[in-house]
């Protein structure tokens, strides 16, 4: 029987995996000395060589020749998963792509542990997409069908914001009520559970976990409601074009301010109509900058300067973006204020789905002991003051944001495929 197991957390914008084995946890170095790795993958040009991580972001940013993807989760049970993409002008297939990315994991916790690794649990969100039973279901079985193909042997899933709790879980004195609230790049994930120190052997854990809940907005709609509010609006958002005063088409504007669609702005076609729009525009400075992105392939740079925003507007009250690689002295002003007002829906609509978990928790907000916030953009004041007004009797842990779902699926991977936990490392 094999002595050890591991949990795979493939994100959206980052990824983890941990490993159990004897009686301790290892959260594996995936890329040097960092136990997490940006969920992103280039294929360089002639030879289709895969990197991953900050190698694969780096590559692309220094304008290197090759293909650069993130957010392939979000593909997952779509119809993008079966019509594949180009890679430097051949098609492959998603189950190809993102499978090599958790083989990379494997492979890193493999050589860092010196054996084989059969036994994974892999992390998922309550809902891949929302109101779409068969797209969820489809979801999961895609990347058990990858976890199959990368060579993990024995497979089981359980929900995000859960391994988090169960990460938490071994630091918690007494008996807890909480809700987990995990908001990764794609989905944001919650879960009522009760947890103590004397559960953490427990081989069935459904009789604690009172209520799940999901919806589809996470980091990366952020970075969408920024790019649109801030930054599309100096490349002509909402400008307008011709004798007739109509507005330009919206969306290239969208897809320029989404991960996953950037790639699909980049065709002969689409520039050709841009440079027709930009001869008859009204706001041509403006304007012309669109044409430049699409003529540079520049969109991924573009959106990863929206991002570095989003972080600096955490603890920052306002910040100047430098985008020169679109044009000499070109900067972008913009506020917490701002940032703020455009994400304000969004994190309306995360709060009503936690709500909801605690009403279908059957207890009130009053009743919940532990808030756990997971996930980069609980770092957001803006949704840290959101939980704390709606959950005003809890205290809110913020330990390990990144890391603690691969460790709670570590964690989990242990009861279920190698018994007890009898030690805490």
């Amino acid at each position: 029987m094999s002595d050890i197991s591991c949990g795979v957390d493939f994100g959206t914008s980052n990824s983890t995996i941990a490993f159990y084995r004897g009686n301790s946890l290892t959260l594996v170095p995936v890329e040097k000395h960092h136990t997490t790795i940006p969920s992103a993958i280039f294929f360089e040009r002639i030879s289709n060589t895969p990197y991953y991580g900050r190698e694969a972001v780096d590559l692309f940013l220094d304008r290197e020749k090759g293909r650069f993807m993130r957010s392939l989760k979000r593909v997952l049970g779509t119809s993008v998963m079966k019509q594949g993409t180009l890679v430097n002008g051949a098609p492959m297939n998603f189950n190809k792509i993102i499978g090599q990315f958790i083989k990379h994991l494997k492979n890193k916790a493999e050589a860092f542990a010196e054996q084989e690794i059969e036994n994974v649990i892999m992390g998922r969100p309550v809902h891949f997409i929302d109101n779409d039973p068969i797209g969820n279901k489809n979801a999961q079985e895609e990347l058990r069908t990858i976890a199959q193909h990368v060579g993990f042997k024995n497979i089981d899933f359980q929900f995000e914001p859960i391994a988090a709790a169960f990460a938490h879980e071994v630091h918690v004195t007494g008996e807890k009520l909480a809700l987990v609230v995990d908001i990764g790049g794609g989905t944001s994930d919650f879960t009522v559970i009760r947890l103590a120190q004397k559960y953490l052997n427990k081989s069935d854990r459904s009789g604690d976990i009172l209520a799940n809940t999901g919806v589809r907005i996470g980091g990366n709609d952020f970075d969408k409601d920024l790019s649109l509010n801030a930054f599309m609006p100096e490349l002509g958002y909402r400008s307008t074009y011709g004798d007739k005063n109509l507005p330009v088409p919206l969306k290239f504007y969208y897809d320029l301010s989404e991960w996953s669609k950037i790639n699909s702005l980049y065709t002969p076609k689409n520039l050709m109509l841009l440079r027709q729009y930009l001869g008859q525009s009204h706001d041509k400075t403006r304007f012309s900058r669109l044409v430049t992105v699409l003529n540079q392939e520049s969109g991924h740079i573009l959106l990863g300067v929206v991002e570095d925003t989003k972080i600096a507007l955490t603890s920052n009250d306002a910040y100047d973006a430098p985008i020169d690689f679109i044009e000499a002295g070109f900067a972008v002003e913009t506020t917490k204020e701002v940032f703020e007002a455009a994400i304000d829906q969004e994190i309306t609509t995360i709060a009503l789905a936690a709500h909801q978990c605690v009403k279908d928790a059957g207890v009130t907000p009053q009743d919940i002991d532990l808030i756990i916030l997971t996930g980069g953009s609980t770092e957001i004041p803006a949704v840290q003051l959101k939980f704390r007004e709606l959950f005003p009797n809890a205290v809110v842990s913020e330990e390990n944001k990144l890391d603690s779902v691969g460790v709670g699926l570590a964690y989990d991977s242990k009861r279920k495929f190698l018994g007890s936990i009898t030690s805490i490392h």
